[in-house]
């Protein structure tokens, strides 16, 4: 860290500490960002690395860190970097999205501010911009519970991040070209697991003992499904949730999500196939990893273990499955179940459509009919400074309209601190994956078929899993509960990478009149200005 980072990073703590509490501790990371050459698939590729690393470096925190994390951007295109569940509670400022803000010019540097805020769990971070994420530039973040929080299991011998993604061997301006012409993307070339081709990363275990495996899947579009030969899978946590402990053979991981399993190493001393396999596709693609006892002898052989490919119902019902532990504490030492979300009114419902259609003769992807077009000017800077002209509230309706498919920038007015429903609906035969920045959600239900009021009464008001990313399947819905209590200009988007980057997303403005820093912070004084906000002053140093 240079001298004048240092003293930027300083000044940053200095004031941040005035609204984060200064007793939390604060922790340093100086990331440098450049192309470099990878061969995860044995053909030498430009990659996106973070200090040299393909993935990034995992980010280790506490609930309630604040996290200063300077951004050296080296490539020769602007970049910006999000933080997949990461809440950024009152901080919509750093959440790293075109919605909110300028992206980081080649050659500078921007300094993201951060606090994992009455959060714990395993998510991950990525590359937010023209279509970067196809080319890396992601990596592990975990919030680790504070030290006198009790937590649900008896800590593992070793903990590991595991990223699961598809994966193409052209390369990302290659990709978004196409992309920008109209036209599909085709099947992916394979699977990656932390970023390697098949039996390229390794997991080493000593006999005996019990391993935490934090699995993510940042890839561009396609459901995986992993499994380890020789052992079961004991799910402990869904994105900040401690989950009931079931067991599981196999587990489906939906892009965009991330769970956590414990394994036992109770198995002869060898190595072992960890397996990840597409899902709901004609062709099954299959990658490999290797679990490895550190008194192996034999290497890993056998047929690798098979899991399911097409069983839509198999994979609705394991999601089903996933609930809340509701006598396990979450990021505060109170039991996840003390708050009964189940007995709070809804005050709106939301239905979201996915579509697809050609719009003037090239591939667009909708929510309920309109088609995002991303503005030259962040939202949340036009929305602080008043600036008309880039974007207007109630651009989407609250239903499905049924119209053509049509381009606007579209932000949904909501008010803060309401409880509200939102119904997933997918008519398409896809499996979708929704994601919703600033906050986790109640997934009360999931079925085939059309939504109806009357669907409500199959809902699960007790222990729904509380998570970020639902999946929601093929001519289905899912249904979810949320309650309105993080202030801020949040993106509401499909995982399906390619969907969003053709206009399957739209920001929910979520507003308190009061205006008032107890509900959001100011605006950051590093906050790049940019579009029709270039001449702006942010506030003072």
């Amino acid at each position: 860290m240079t001298l004048d980072t240092a003293a930027f990073a300083l000044l940053c703590c200095l004031s941040i500490s005035i609204f984060v509490g200064a007793e939390s501790p604060y922790r340093f990371f100086t990331w440098n960002v450049t192309f470099g050459d990878i061969y995860p698939l044995g053909v030498r590729q430009q990659g996106i690395l973070i200090n040299g690393q393909f993935p990034g470096p995992d980010i280790y925190s506490v609930s309630n860190d604040n996290l200063i994390i300077n951004v050296h951007n080296s490539l020769t295109e602007p970049f910006l970097i999000s933080w997949n569940g990461v809440q950024q509670r009152r901080n919509s400022w750093e959440d790293g999205v075109s919605g909110t803000n300028c992206p980081i010019p080649p050659g500078k540097n921007f300094t993201y501010i951060l606090q994992a805020k009455d959060q714990i769990g395993s998510f991950f971070y990525f590359p937010s911009l023209y279509f970067h994420k196809a080319a890396g530039g992601f990596g592990g973040f975990r919030i680790l519970s504070r030290p006198l929080i009790p937590v649900p299991f008896p800590e593992p011998a070793g903990d590991y991040t595991v990223l699961i993604g598809d994966w193409y061997k052209a390369n990302h301006k290659v990709l978004r070209a196409r992309l920008d012409r109209g036209k599909k993307l085709a099947f992916p070339d394979g699977i990656l697991i932390n970023g390697r081709g098949p039996n390229g990363a390794s997991f080493t275990v000593d006999q005996g003992k019990i391993y935490r495996l934090r699995i993510s899947n940042v890839g561009l579009q396609h459901s995986l499904n992993i499994r380890i030969q020789g052992h079961k899978m004991k799910l402990v946590e869904v994105e900040g949730t401690h989950t009931l402990q079931n067991t599981y053979s196999s587990i489906d991981i939906h892009v965009g999500q991330s769970v956590s399993v414990l394994i036992t190493a109770d198995q002869p001393p060898k190595d072992y196939y960890v397996a990840v396999s597409t899902r709901f596709t004609t062709t099954t693609l299959t990658t490999t990893a290797v679990l490895h006892y550190s008194n192996s002898r034999e290497k890993v052989s056998g047929p690798i273990p098979g899991g399911p490919t097409t069983q839509i119902d198999w994979s609705l019902n394991q999601g089903r499955s996933f609930r809340t532990n509701l006598t396990a504490s979450g990021p505060r030492p109170n039991p996840q179940g003390s708050y009964h979300y189940g007995m709070i009114n809804v005050t709106r419902t939301i239905r979201l459509a996915n579509s697809a259609a050609q719009v003037n003769g090239k591939q667009r992807y909708a929510v309920n009919s309109v088609s995002y077009v991303e503005p030259d000017t962040p939202l949340k800077l036009a929305d602080h400074f008043k600036i008309g002209g880039v974007f207007r509230l109630g651009s989407i309706s609250d239903n499905p309209t049924g119209t053509k498919v049509y381009l606007d920038t579209s932000v949904m007015a909501a008010d803060f601190r309401t409880f509200v429903e939102i119904v997933f609906e997918n008519k398409e035969s896809i499996v979708q994956s929704w994601h919703l920045d600033g906050y986790n959600f109640w997934v009360v239900g999931m079925d085939g078929g059309k939504w109806s009021p009357a669907s409500r009464k199959g809902y699960n008001l007790r222990d729904a899993v509380s998570r970020c990313t639902a999946q929601v399947y093929p001519r289905s819905w899912t249904a979810v509960y949320v309650m309105l209590d993080n202030v801020g200009m949040w993106n509401v988007r499909t995982e399906f990478w390619s969907r969003r980057y053709l206009g399957q997303q739209f920001y929910l403005r979520v507003y308190s009149p009061l205006e008032s820093i107890r509900d959001e912070y100011p605006i950051p004084k590093n906050a790049l200005l940019c579009g029709k906000a270039t001449g702006r002053y942010t506030r003072p140093l």
